[in-house]
C-alpha cells in the first residue's frame, strides 16, 4: 500500500468512525506476507545498534533487510558481520539515509539506535511510511517532538515500542501493580538513581568531519555549525544539541520505572526543578555529571531523581529505584522496610502482565499481531517518562550558581527533599572531596507545567517554553503535531 493510498484509507476510516485510539487495537500498517516473515531495518549500527542486530537475529523468521548509518566504515563492518551470521541467507542492504529504507514498500519495521536528536524524527517518518518502530530511549530529544511522535502513532496506527527494557519484566510489572494497589499504603516518593561512574571527555578542536562520515546526515535535525571529534561516536550524549545528559540517557530507564509506580491515570508533573553541576572534569561537555531533581504530580506524589557520575574511592554505584510511603515504610534494593524498622523484608511479587518474549520478541509479536497495545513500553508511556526527564533538565538549564548553603535553603519547606539533597551534598564533599566553602551548584527554578497543554505557566514560562522544542535544520524538520 503506498503512502497516498494508506492516508486515503485512514481518512475514510476516520469518516466512518472506525479509527483506532492512541495505542489502540489493530494497526493500519501493512499486513505481513503469507510466510509471516518480518523485514526490519536497523538505524544506527554502532554501539547499541549492535545489540539490536543481535536481538533481531535471535527472533524466528525475522530478516534484517537494511542497516543504516552515515559512517560508511562502521556500516561496512556491520554488514560484513551480518553476512557471516546469516551465511548469505538474506540480502541486507547498507544505506546512509534512513529515507531510502522507508521508501521500500516491503519493509515492515525499523529499530532506531541513533544519537538522541534523531530518535523522534525517524519515529515520525517511519510511522508516516506505515512502518512499525522500536526506538531506543529516550524516544524524544525534547517535549514537543515527543508529542508529535504520539500523534503520529495515533494517526497511522503502527506499533511503537520504547527501548526501556524494564517494561518487559513481569516482576517489574508485578511490583508496580502491588504499589499501585495500596499494599504498602499510599506512595509518597518514587525515587530513581542513575549513579554510574564516568570520566571527563577532554577537548576536541573543531575540524572537518572524517571522509567516512556523512556529516550532513549525522547532524540531521540538530543545528550544529562545526564538527569536532567528541561528537562521534559516543560523547554526543554530553551536548545539549544531540544528547540529554545521563538524566535522559541511562536515567530514562529509572525515570520510566519511577513514573510506572505512580498512581494510574497521571500523565505529567505540574512542576519540576533540578540542581547540580559538571564538577571536577573541566572538559568540553555541557550536561551535568551531578544532579538532584524533583517533580510533583497533581495528586501530590513526587518523583525524585539523582545523577552521580563523578568517580571517587568508595563510589556506590546505584542504577535502581526506591519507593517511599506516607507511613514511613520504604522499598529499597528489593526489600520492604516497615516504618521505623531497619530490617528489610522479602516481597512476594506476583507476575504482572507483559507481552512475552523480552524486549525484542515482544515487539515482533506486536508487529505480527498489528496491535500497538502489545508493546512493552508503548508510545504514551515513553512520552511521559521522557517528559519527566526533559522538565528536570530544562530547569537545570535555566539555573544559576548558588552556594551550598543557598542551595540547601531551596528545600526549607520539604523535609524529604532537604534530607536527600544533603545526602548527595555529603557525598560530593566527603567522598568526591569538593571544598565546602568553594562549592557552588547550578540551581534551576521551579517550573510549573500544564499536563493537558504540555506548556509552562507562571514565572519562567517564557524561558521554559522556548526549551520545549529544539530548532531543526532545513530538510530535517519535525512536523507540527496537527499536521503529522
Amino acid at each position: 500500500m503506498s503512502k497516498t493510498t494508506r492516508r486515503a484509507f485512514l481518512k475514510s476510516s476516520l469518516l466512518a468512525g472506525t479509527a483506532f485510539a492512541v495505542c489502540g487495537t489493530r494497526s493500519t500498517a501493512q499486513v505481513l506476507g503469507a510466510n509471516n516473515r518480518l523485514r526490519i531495518a536497523v538505524a544506527g549500527v554502532n554501539g547499541r545498534g549492535g545489540d539490536h542486530i543481535t536481538g533481531w537475529l535471535a527472533q524466528d523468521n525475522v530478516e534484517i533487510a537494511y542497516l543504516i548509518d552515515p559512517d560508511e566504515r562502521t556500516l561496512a563492518q556491520r554488514l560484513k558481520y551480518l553476512e557471516g551470521k546469516t551465511d548469505g541467507k538474506f540480502a541486507c542492504k547498507g544505506v546512509a539515509d534512513v529515507r531510502q529504507a522507508l521508501d521500500d514498500k516491503n519493509l515492515d519495521a525499523i529499530s532506531i539506535a541513533t544519537p538522541n536528536h534523531w530518535h523522534a524524527l525517524m519515529t515520525i517518518w517511519a510511522a508516516q511510511a506505515g512502518k512499525h518502530v522500536y526506538v531506543e530511549k529516550p524516544m524524544s530529544h525534547d517535549i514537543q517532538e515527543g508529542r508529535v511522535a504520539v500523534e503520529a502513532q495515533r494517526k497511522y496506527g503502527v506499533v511503537i515500542q520504547h527501548g526501556t527494557q524494564s517494561r518487559s519484566s513481569a516482576a517489574n510489572a508485578g511490583l508496580h501493580d502491588l504499589i499501585r494497589s495500596g499494599k504498602f499504603g499510599k506512595m509518597k516518593i518514587s525515587y530513581g538513581y542513575c549513579c554510574k561512574p564516568r570520566a571527563g571527555i577532554g577537548f576536541k578542536s573543531p575540524s572537518a568531519a572524517p571522509a567516512n562520515l556523512d556529516w550532513n546526515l549525522w547532524r540531521g535535525p540538530a543545528i550544529i555549525d562545526q564538527y569536532h571529534g567528541n561528537y562521534v561516536h559516543y560523547n554526543w550524549h554530553w551536548f545539549w544539541e544531540t544528547g540529554n545528559g545521563d538524566m535522559n540517557n541511562q536515567g530514562t530507564h529509572q525515570l520510566d520505572m519511577a513514573y510506572w509506580a505512580l498512581d494510574e491515570g497521571l500523565t505529567h508533573p505540574v512542576r519540576a526543578m533540578a540542581l547540580g553541576g559538571r564538577f571536577l572534569w573541566n572538559d568540553q561537555g555541557e550536561t551535568p555529571n551531578t544532579m538532584f531533581a524533583i517533580a510533583e504530580y497533581p495528586n501530590g506524589q513526587y518523583v525524585f531523581f539523582n545523577v552521580r557520575n563523578v568517580n571517587y574511592e568508595g563510589y556506590d554505584r546505584q542504577v535502581e529505584n526506591e519507593y517511599y510511603f506516607e507511613d514511613g515504610g520504604k522499598i529499597v534494593r528489593g526489600k520492604y522496610y516497615p516504618a521505623g524498622s531497619d530490617q528489610g523484608e522479602s516481597i512476594d511479587i506476583p507476575r504482572g502482565h507483559v507481552t512475552a518474549g523480552g524486549c525484542w520478541g515482544s515487539f515482533i509479536a506486536a508487529c505480527r499481531a498489528g496491535d500497538p497495545m502489545m508493546a512493552n513500553g508503548n508510545v504514551l508511556d515513553a512520552h511521559r517518562g521522557c517528559v519527566l526527564g526533559h522538565l528536570m533538565n530544562n530547569s537545570y538549564r535555566l539555573g544559576r550558581a548558588m552556594s551550598s548553603t543557598e542551595t540547601a535553603g531551596q528545600f526549607a519547606g520539604n523535609t524529604d527533599a532537604h534530607e536527600h539533597f544533603m545526602k548527595l551534598h555529603k557525598i560530593m564533599t566527603d567522598g568526591v572531596g569538593l571544598p565546602e566553602d568553594k562549592m557552588e551548584y547550578i540551581v534551576g527554578p521551579w517550573l510549573t507545567f500544564n499536563p493537558e497543554t504540555e506548556r509552562h505557566t507562571g514565572q519562567f514560562a517564557v524561558e521554559a517554553n522556548e526549551l520545549l522544542k529544539d530548532a531543526n535544520r532545513p530538510g530535517f524538520q519535525v512536523p507540527d503535531a496537527k499536521n503529522v
